[in-house]
């Protein structure tokens, strides 16, 4: 049993959307993945993110924008339907990665320019406080995550698989009464204490789906898998990233009304 136990146990990560036996794929050709090439696509994806949010920042209300920031947020959605599949209906398609990663990165690009646009237009240097907050959570649990001092066994990834799924059916539930009511529940666009302490607890899970990921791909590498899992890899913890810093600008949103 390697010491990875999240990944022989279960192959997968308690992220929904990285959630695949496919790591445990190994390449019979010379071209394998490495850390350092997942590092690399890593850093490709973030550079075309932020360079689609700041366009989408700067000429937010030109038309053309706004075409784009739909589109993109269309195209985002199928690229990682298309890559990690549906539950139950689609299986992952990890070999897409290399093509869909880069439609995500740019896709999503402009619907996070929109949206920390939005939130900066409320809360004057919010952006700049949850980007900070967002890669301090990251590099901290990734030096936990190396140093050994969070371990991600058996009973932490349970646990966490249960908490993110509990969320999506949080997120759905809301969605579901929202149409339904025609306005969002207070629960979760309130400032609430409850509301602040469940939106706390969400960013919680969103950072430690982090440590899952790590692990993941780095048993992937030892594992000498496919070199396109690379890219596999790399667009899921950046859709982990993207998904924290969210939560957080929300968390900060939330906290800075509340005063």
């Amino acid at each position: 049993m390697s010491k990875h136990a999240a990944l022989d146990t279960f192959g997968r990560s308690g992220n929904p959307v990285i959630r695949s036996s496919a790591f445990n794929q190994r390449s019979s050709s010379t071209e394998v993945m490495t850390l350092d090439g997942a590092v690399n696509k890593i850093g490709i994806m973030l550079v075309l993110l932020v360079f689609t949010a700041s366009i989408s920042w700067i000429f937010n209300g030109n038309p053309i924008i706004s075409i784009l920031q739909t589109f993109g947020y269309i195209a985002a959605l199928i690229s990682m339907i298309m890559t990690f599949g549906f539950p139950f209906i689609m299986k992952p398609k990890p070999h897409l990665a290399p093509k869909t990663s880069i439609i995500y990165s740019i896709g999503m690009g402009f619907v996070i320019g929109s949206i920390s646009l939005f939130f900066e237009s409320l809360f004057p240097g919010i952006v700049i406080q949850a980007v900070s907050l967002t890669f301090l959570v990251a590099a901290s649990l990734l030096f936990f995550y190396k140093s050994g001092l969070i371990r991600p066994d058996e009973n932490f990834r349970l646990i966490l698989f249960s908490a993110t799924f509990a969320i999506l059916i949080y997120y759905i539930f809301i969605f579901i009464i929202s149409m339904v009511s025609g306005s969002v529940p207070e629960i979760f666009a309130g400032n609430s204490m409850f509301s602040i302490l469940i939106q706390f607890l969400i960013v919680g899970i969103a950072a430690l789906n982090l440590v899952l990921d790590f692990d993941i791909i780095e048993q992937a590498a030892e594992n000498r898998a496919p070199k396109y899992m690379e890219d596999f890899g790399a667009m899921a913890l950046v859709v982990t990233l993207v998904w924290l810093y969210v939560e957080i600008l929300r968390l900060i949103a939330k906290l800075r009304s509340n005063n």
